[in-house]
């Protein structure tokens, strides 16, 4: 007999949670949500104000079974999933799936993973929220009837197995417009004048003093004619202007800032910030990981006083309670704060023991006192002409928060901090080292990181905490985007030297335009977004996105009746879908580059079945007609940058190389990128090493070679019986491969090469039958709506009310 059974959503949680509790309570793991939204029908009855069919995943009908039992024999079953809205929803799946009796059951929340808060939880347990659970609901519906809807459309109209989806194409929107500022940007060149000064004090001792000249030349006629007029010039302090300022901690960390902080300061993916945020949560460490509030509780302020106090002294402390700017925030009670703030450190491995000293860096921080600085700014007249130049710098007064920790920017050109200045008095006379004017160029704007696609989301109102990082997982996952980090280019800049009253000209040279860790938009992205732009406007919007999120909030507060939401957006939506299909042109992002040189045959690049590519000549009915010949795009190249002469490149493949063995050599670019071909076997050119353009033999034989070494230690056994049929070694160890399908070995089978062709066949015939895939029907009749009163509770909200 289980007296109390408590339910949470992750092993570890559990685990933490069983040391506070006594012995008359056994703690158990859901792993996460039990059931979802069957697949077929889109699992929602469309006609009937959009009811969920749920069904039980099919990983977690053993947990479902094992919780069933102990909750039948149990006194009390204490639901402790999550408190944001996944976890309301988990909740009422639980008591649902579970036949819980609400007699017996208790809802219990916390936010964080401590003993006073279990207990503390345990004695005031409240009623699940259908409101919350509805809100859950309703985004799960919508972003089902989005994706089911919209995906056969791209499959028909763009390229098969392709995905949309609510919040991520719009979030792909987002990276495909900055991608095309950045193609589009025109950089300029302008001129930055600094002149190196010495200061010399009354003991003989000298400094240097560096001073700017706020105006920027655009040509090099102009900085030439400046530096021609400082030659013989004396340099004095005109004037010096000293202002005091200060500067505040940041607050707490919100889901969101914790993502750009960890991204900027770790080096973390929104994603590994997550896992280890809640490693952490699920360990007692740290509050509840998603959520958009900036409080902290007064045990939290408390706390933070009294290590602040002990740390650094009283006048270092200064309590401040924030207020979150986001109304509908309803994803937890606090910010991401340590649990115990005496503790700065944790055990755990590396990322986890790093985050948590971010976390509590931060929390410090935010109550500690303002940073007093004097911001100083030193005039400097030039006797032969009107010009002045400008040395600034900043002094820290009193350090406050900066102690502990100070917030870093996504601003790659943001200023490098200002330098301490050398004492000096209205009337002092400067002698000039070197006048410099280096030539720079306007930045284009910035590629998004995870981290600023996060922030850009936040402040449209796109997504809600724990939607975030899910979005920008999903939108590489599909390959509409990419991360990743590349390589500059070198360019040449001047500098043009004033020393001595001689000016002096060099040429240099630097690295440009490096990227690290960046989203870029593939092709298919881009094509993608275009499609839909054009022909679902709303659901691209970004204010339609960020309204939605706003009714989700309503009905998380039971202000709006979830189904009438859905079915004021499902009845135009369903019908703009039905129009695209039957009128929209297919989609291929197809761009004319020119003609031929040579045959005099147009040149295009399109999106074909197996990705970008180029095409030359056009195709036509008559069968006499020359077939157009076709080249996949190399990585890197894109459809909307190609140049003719690179695409006139690619149809130079395939290139023969020669002979070895007795048979040709010749390297080429497939659907998987580019590769060697010999005696039928293909050989992979290694990423970043080898050109296809320029490979010769020498290299392609050393590639043949290892591939033909790599498939001697895979091959395990043939059989003459038939050809086909192998046995291999792969990455989960050995297999039967047999007429292009594979067949997993029993770990009970010590030395396949014992295995006989009969065994083989064996084998292949008691394997179980592999399932197949089933496709989202396109389309389905607009209900017609029935009137619903907002008093009327759905039928799954019935059942969580009983």
């Amino acid at each position: 007999m289980v007296e109390n059974l408590v339910i949470v959503e992750s092993p570890a949680k559990a685990k933490t949670i069983e040391k506070f509790l006594g012995e008359n309570f056994v703690v158990k793991s859901s792993f996460g949500h039990i059931r979802d939204l069957e697949k077929k029908d889109f699992g929602i009855d469309i006609k009937n104000n959009f009811a969920p069919n749920y069904i039980v995943s099919t990983d977690k009908k053993k947990v479902v079974a094992e919780l069933k039992k102990l909750a039948k024999e149990a006194t009390t079953v204490w639901i402790a999933s999550d408190e944001d809205r996944e976890g309301e929803a988990i909740a009422w799946h639980l008591f649902e799936v579970l036949k819980l009796k609400k007699e017996n059951t208790k809802r219990i929340v916390f936010h964080e993973i401590t003993k006073d808060a279990i207990l503390n939880a345990i004695k005031s347990p409240r009623d699940i929220d259908v409101n919350l659970v509805n809100a859950q609901q309703a985004r799960r519906i919508l972003d089902r009837l989005v994706g089911f809807e919209v995906s056969p459309v791209l499959w028909k109209k763009v390229k098969p197995q392709l995905s949309a989806g609510r919040v991520q194409s719009v979030a792909v929107r987002l990276i495909v417009e900055r991608e095309r500022e950045i193609i589009d940007f025109k950089s300029e060149s302008y001129f930055k004048v600094v002149a190196h000064l010495t200061v010399t004090d009354n003991n003989g001792d000298e400094r240097t003093l560096k001073a700017e000249l706020p105006k920027r030349f655009s040509t090099k006629e102009e900085t030439l004619a400046f530096l021609n007029s400082c030659k013989n010039g004396e340099y004095r302090v005109s004037d010096i202007e000293k202002k005091p300022s200060t500067r505040k901690p940041a607050a707490p960390f919100t889901t969101s800032t914790l993502q750009q902080e960890a991204s900027r300061k770790l080096g973390f993916s929104v994603a590994q910030t997550m896992t280890v945020a809640q490693r952490l949560y699920e360990a007692g460490n740290i509050t509840y990981m998603r959520t958009d509030s900036l409080n902290l509780s007064e045990t939290a302020l408390n706390g933070a006083e009294e290590e602040i106090t002990r740390r650094h002294g009283s006048e270092y402390v200064k309590i401040r309670r924030y207020k979150t700017k986001n109304k509908g925030a309803q994803e937890a009670h606090e910010a991401i704060r340590p649990t115990n703030l005496n503790k700065d450190s944790v055990s755990g491995e590396s990322n986890e023991i790093r985050l948590y000293n971010l976390i509590w860096k931060r929390t410090i921080a935010s109550q500690m006192a303002d940073a007093k600085l004097e911001k100083t700014n030193i005039k400097i007249s030039i006797s032969t002409n009107d010009k002045l130049l400008v040395a600034s710098g900043e002094m820290i007064k009193f350090d406050g928060f900066f102690k502990v920790y100070m917030e870093s920017s996504d601003d790659e050109n943001q200023k490098e901090e200002e330098a301490l200045l050398p004492t000096v008095t209205v009337g002092d006379l400067l002698s000039e080292e070197v006048m410099n004017a280096t030539q720079n160029f306007t930045y284009r704007p910035a590629r998004y990181t995870e981290a600023s696609l996060v922030k850009k989301l936040e402040e449209l109102g796109i997504g809600r905490p724990s939607t975030y990082a899910p979005t920008i997982t999903t939108v590489q996952n599909r390959g509409y985007v990419v991360k990743e980090s590349r390589d500059g280019i070198e360019r040449n800049f001047e500098v043009l030297t004033l020393q001595e009253n001689n000016i002096s000209e060099e040429t240099k040279t630097q690295i440009t335009g490096a990227e690290n860790k960046k989203l870029f938009p593939s092709d298919i992205g881009m094509v993608v977004t275009d499609f839909l732009n054009k022909h679902f406007t709303k659901i691209m919007n970004y204010n339609f996105t960020a309204d939605v999120e706003k009714e989700f909030d309503d009905i998380a507060i039971g202000k709006l009746v979830w189904y009438e939401m859905i079915g004021k957006f499902y009845n135009p939506f369903h019908a703009n879908v039905e129009k695209t299909l039957a009128e929209s042109e297919r989609e291929t992002g197809e761009r004319i580059i020119g003609n031929d040189p040579v045959t005099g045959k147009v040149i295009l690049v399109r999106i074909g079945r197996y990705g970008p590519m180029a095409q030359l000549g056009e195709s036509s009915e008559d069968k006499e007609a020359e077939a157009p010949k076709f080249a996949s795009l190399r990585t890197g190249q894109h459809l909307e940058t190609i140049t003719l002469e690179e695409v006139i490149d690619l149809f130079k493949l395939p290139r023969d190389l020669g002979l070895y063995e007795d048979k040709k050599v010749v390297v080429a670019i497939g659907r998987f990128g580019p590769y060697v071909r010999h005696d039928g076997k293909f050989a992979s050119l290694q990423k970043d090493v080898d050109d296809p353009m320029e490979i010769d033999l020498e290299r392609a034989i050393v590639l043949i070679e290892e591939k033909k070494e790599k498939d001697r230690l895979k091959h395990i056994k043939s059989f003459d019986e038939d050809a086909e049929l192998q046995i291999l070694n792969g990455r989960w160890g050995p297999y039967i491969s047999f007429q292009k399908e594979n067949y997993r070995l029993a770990k009970d089978i010590e030395d396949p090469k014992t295995l006989t062709y009969e065994d083989c066949l064996k084998i292949i015939k008691s394997a179980p039958k592999k399932k197949t895939t089933k496709k989202a029907p396109v389309t389905k009749k607009a209900p017609v709506k029935k009137k619903a009163t907002t008093a009327k509770k759905t039928s799954t909200a019935k059942k969580a009310k009983k």
